[in-house]
């Protein structure tokens, strides 16, 4: 089973992005923000990350850019935020992500990219 890790410090987020990638057969961990984050990558293996953007401690641009230093397999990555400007998707892309997507999310088009990324037919 393939393991995603969930980041957002927002339950109701959390439970939502849950919700739809155990439904499609998923396994979830969680994380309330990039340090928590960063500490759980280090300790296993995940084959995809759902990162929000704004988190306190550490926001989801430092947790990507500290994740992407680290000498270890990389996994593809999704930032959900509701900031839906350009420069906002820019920033997360330099900052690691390999996709932005803006809150909320549909159950359809979140589950299409996770396969997509995931290498799996969407």
């Amino acid at each position: 089973m393939k393991q995603i890790l969930i980041v957002d410090d927002a339950a109701t987020v959390r439970m939502y992005h849950r919700a739809i990638v155990e439904g499609a057969g998923y396994g979830v961990t969680e994380a309330v923000n990039g340090v928590e984050a960063l500490e759980r990558a280090l300790d296993a293996a995940f084959d995809l990350y759902i990162v929000d953007v704004n988190m306190p401690q550490m926001d989801g641009y430092a947790f990507l850019r500290a994740l992407r230093g680290q000498d270890m397999p990389q996994a593809p990555a999704i930032m959900v935020s509701t900031e839906g400007e350009d420069g906002d998707r820019r920033q997360a892309l330099a900052a690691g992500a390999n996709l932005y997507l803006v809150k909320p999310a549909r159950p359809e088009g979140l589950l299409r990219h996770v396969r997509l990324l995931l290498g799996e037919p969407a």
